[in-house]
């Protein structure tokens, strides 16, 4: 299952991981966020162990969207050593993520 980070959990579960990082930033009343949802816990089971995957509410934690500079949800970014390296925003088949989450374990 996807992990639920928060403004103050946020830092230690992302930036600090050692493991590249997806972030979901998604609202309970966003549509293509519901959409994207089920993939993004696919994702969470089938990289386990290889990727952390986690989902910030951006209602409840708007510290952190506003610190990335997240106006349109959903927005997905890719962490590497603590840095974005690559950004996803609206919903898109869970093909598009795979590659992304490939790309991120190549490099």
């Amino acid at each position: 299952m996807a992990l639920e980070l928060t403004d103050s959990n946020f830092d230690e579960m992302v930036i600090k991981s050692d493991k590249p990082v997806m972030v979901d930033f998604w609202a309970e009343w966003c549509g293509p966020c519901r959409m994207i949802s089920p993939i993004v816990e696919e994702l969470s089971k089938e990289y386990a162990g290889k990727v952390v995957v986690g989902k910030v509410d951006v209602d409840n934690n708007n510290a952190i969207a506003m610190r990335f500079g997240i106006r349109n949800i959903p927005t997905v970014l890719f962490f590497k050593n603590g840095q974005v390296v690559d950004k996803q925003v609206g919903a898109v088949s869970k093909s598009v993520f795979v590659q992304k989450l490939n790309k991120l374990l190549e490099g």
